[in-house]
């Protein structure tokens, strides 16, 4: 019997994989498609690393991951966590909004300070502010592809293996007997423990376990190309209510231009039959024209990639019997990714881990 399955090797998978080389197990990986594939939410050159929570349990996650983003270290001479820093306005935060981030962050000693519009608006010309600013120094974006061929590399050289290509069907939970990752054709992984980190197939493949509702939407941001050669942040942008379809957020994305998209607005889809379709292209070229002077709105080239949301957008890290869930990252997850890992192999190893109470499965 295999000790540890993991199935989905996404950012998540592979993140959890490493956790547990780092404690001296040797896990299988097991992901439906092939290495590099475009079809969930792990591809792509960035994510924004972006810090500004004021909720405790997702800074203690934030503190966790970067630890692992930190142990990652470099990679081709620059490390995996580009800490240009992040900037979040706007309206529908406000002053109040952006001073409790502020002081969250400050009592876990990450730098942040407000700044005013106008000073904002000096030393980013590319952005438009109608109000005070949080800017911390501590964000920025993580390498998204580079980390996941690191990982792989680091999990590979512990050990471990990933097997690509080789799709799971059912993850059955066998309680104190370990748990079964159903291959089709009449194959099967006995484990002591599986791991599912399998994004907008989760709900399929656990069908005997009582998960809340995950919705697949499709999400299409777009990279706009700079008029000029002025430094960017990463960012979050919460408009006044109705203004724009959803907060926006972004990132400079180096030979790609910025990234600018809206949270969580795209169409519901079944994750193996999307339509790639692009949405809100509109409100996104009408966004970009009133509050980026910086970009040039007629140049938006999109990409889509799928979000797996819960209702209320809480990450789920929990266990049932022999079986460890972790889901409903998407639009938030990938910064998390390290300290998601080291969660879940907690977990993983031990039958009494907990995650933090908001994480967890309901009763």
């Amino acid at each position: 019997m295999t000790r540890i399955v993991i199935v989905g090797a996404g950012i998540m998978g592979l993140s959890t994989a490493w956790a547990l080389t780092r404690r001296g197990e040797t896990p299988l990986v097991l992901d439906r498609f092939g290495r590099g594939h475009l079809l969930g939410a792990s591809h792509g050159r960035t994510r924004n690393f972006n810090n500004a929570y004021s909720d405790a349990h997702y800074l203690d996650l934030l503190e966790r991951a970067r630890e692992g983003w930190d142990a990652l270290g470099d990679v081709d001479g620059e490390p995996l966590l580009r800490r240009h820093g992040l900037v979040t306005h706007g309206s529908g935060i406000g002053a109040a909004g952006l001073e409790l981030i502020a002081g969250r962050l400050a009592e876990r000693g990450i730098p942040a300070s407000m700044l005013s519009a106008t000073d904002a608006a000096a030393r980013w010309p590319g952005m438009r502010f109608d109000g005070d600013a949080l800017y911390s120094p501590d964000a920025g974006v993580a390498r998204a592809d580079v980390a996941m061929i690191e990982l792989e590399r680091r999990i590979v050289a512990a050990g471990g293996e990933v097997r690509w290509g080789t799709p799971a069907l059912a993850v059955e939970d066998r309680a104190a007997g370990g748990a079964r990752v159903d291959l089709g054709g009449g194959a099967a992984i006995e484990a002591d423990v599986v791991v599912v980190t399998a994004g907008a197939w989760t709900t399929p493949l656990l069908a005997d376990i009582r998960l809340p509702r995950l919705t697949v939407t499709e999400e299409t941001p777009a990279h706009f190309a700079p008029r000029g050669d002025a430094a960017w942040p990463s960012f979050n942008h919460i408009p006044a209510a109705g203004a724009y379809p959803a907060p926006v957020y972004g990132m400079p994305t180096p030979g790609e231009g910025v990234k600018v998209g809206f949270h969580r607005v795209g169409d519901e889809v079944d994750p193996d039959a999307r339509p790639h379709r692009v949405t809100h292209a509109e409100a996104l070229r009408d966004y970009v024209a009133e509050w980026m002077p910086g970009l040039d709105p007629a140049s938006g080239v999109h990409l889509s990639c799928t979000y797996t949301s819960t209702d209320d957008s809480a990450f789920i890290l929990d266990r049932v019997g022999s079986v460890v869930v972790g889901a409903g990252f998407s639009g938030q997850g990938f910064k998390f990714a390290p300290g998601v890992g080291a969660t879940l192999a907690e977990l993983a190893l031990d039958p009494a881990a907990r995650a933090a109470e908001a994480f967890r499965l309901p009763a």
